[in-house]
């Protein structure tokens, strides 16, 4: 593993400073998150057309910078640094890698150049708030999170060549703009029970955000598709409430045979690409919680070398500064971490991945609960040592203690996180169970 950075990474992330700088501060992200989008549509069209941030990860054959995991991450670190809100994560680390998994030629072609290029945004949504485990980030994606058959979740049917959606799924991200919603949907009934993505296609950002600005409308552009912005304590990470009634949709991929292999065959492959899919989303997310981190931290330091108690500055007092400190160290660990889970992404997904441990499992995960964890006490800390003015509305440090609680909500948490890498890498084999086991020993007795 080579751990420095190549002269074009370092100028992703000065230019995407430098641009951040200018156009995101803390009034703007405030005034951003107050619009219908839940985010401001002229610098995310300005961050896609003159960065290509979310074509970063994707090839150029398909519109995109040819980049990997390591410059999305690198990337998210700064957008995480400004707290940025957009739908990066949800287009470039979520539905855009599922489509070039598994999506047909055409649809590739179709889709991807215009997720690259911001003409379209895209997401994942998984029923049941479920998204951590479809990841396989939390626990094994095996099982029946997509509806299972019964009632409940998502389910898809075959119509008429094409297929059928009828569901709901809650805690969606920018699930209520995006045009390009990536579905996963329980198939099959008892018969032939199988989890797939399907492809709807919903109306343009325009129609969306006229429909948001009323509580309980939204995607009157597809037959049966209401999608609701729902109230979340980060307003900078927008989600969406959707029910679908019989919503046309197609599916992801060239599509499955009639035999029970074929099914089986199908249904891994989705189970897969998840899985693949959660590793550069938890990179990605783990980088972004390090550059929030860094960003409260600077401000905390800066605040401490101004405020003076007792005729000095309060910064110059031995206990601030064991605090900082400490606060420091985490931080350079959860960096180093997040770097490496990118690296280690990026080299899975190239096929280079070798036997010192680039592509190992759990991973990124590690690197996600570490980075969660950092940024929650950072933002705690910097609560606590700006004093009053941390609880105000008007200062910033409650956009960071609000990134740091809702994040390990969103792919979290932290302890499962651990507890399923742990898993991955074998060290509970011989423990009868692994972790929930032994949890579950640990409350018997």
């Amino acid at each position: 593993m080579d751990a420095a950075f190549t002269e074009e990474q370092h100028e992703i992330r000065r230019t995407l400073r430098e641009l951040l700088l200018k156009r995101c501060g803390p009034d703007s992200v405030k005034a951003a998150v107050r619009t219908p989008e839940g985010y401001d549509r002229e610098l995310w069209g300005e961050l896609a057309g003159r960065l290509g941030l979310p074509g970063l990860a994707l090839p150029a054959a398909y519109g995109g910078v040819g980049c990997g995991a390591t410059e999305l991450a690198l990337a998210c670190e700064e957008t995480g640094r400004a707290v940025l809100p957009s739908p990066l994560i949800a287009t470039a680390a979520l539905a855009a890698p599922l489509i070039l998994a598994l999506g047909s030629a055409r649809q590739r072609a179709g889709l991807l150049p215009a997720l690259a290029g911001g003409e379209l945004t895209g997401t994942l949504v998984v029923p049941g708030g479920q998204l951590a485990t479809a990841l396989a980030l939390t626990g094994p994606n095996d099982g029946d999170w997509a509806g299972g058959g019964r009632a409940g979740g998502i389910q898809a049917r075959p119509v008429d060549g094409g297929w059928r959606l009828y569901g709901e799924a809650g805690q969606v991200l920018a699930g209520h703009t995006a045009e390009v919603l990536v579905v996963a949907a329980h198939a099959g009934g008892f018969t032939r029970s199988r989890t797939l993505l399907f492809v709807v296609r919903a109306e343009s950002a325009g129609e969306a955000a006229e429909g948001a600005r009323e509580p309980g409308a939204g995607g009157a552009g597809v037959p049966g598709l209401l999608r609701t912005r729902q109230t979340v304590l980060d307003e900078t990470r927008a989600q969406a409430r959707l029910e679908l009634r019989e919503v046309p949709a197609e599916l992801l991929g060239e599509g499955e045979g009639e035999g029970e292999g074929e099914a089986a065959g199908a249904e891994a492959a989705v189970t897969a690409a998840l899985a693949a899919t959660g590793v550069v989303a938890a990179a990605a997310l783990a980088a972004e919680a390090v550059g929030a981190a860094d960003a409260a931290l600077a401000r905390t330091v800066a605040h401490v070398k101004e405020r003076e108690q007792f005729g000095r500055p309060i910064g110059s007092f031995q206990a601030v500064q064991h605090r900082l400190a400490d606060l420091y160290v985490r931080l350079q660990a959860a960096r180093s971490a997040a770097y490496y889970a990118a690296w280690s992404a990026g080299a899975a997904a190239a096929g280079t991945a070798g036997p010192d441990g680039a592509g190992e499992p759990g991973a990124a995960a590690l690197a996600l609960a570490q980075a969660l964890e950092t940024l929650r006490a950072v933002a705690a800390e910097a609560v606590q040592l700006h004093g009053g003015i941390g609880f105000t509305w008007e200062h910033e440090a409650h956009l960071y203690f609000k990134r740091a609680a809702c994040d390990e909500l969103l792919l979290g948490p932290v302890h499962r996180l651990r507890a399923r890498a742990a898993e991955e890498a074998g060290l509970f084999a011989g423990a009868g169970g692994g972790p929930a086991a032994l949890a579950s020993e640990a409350v018997d007795v």
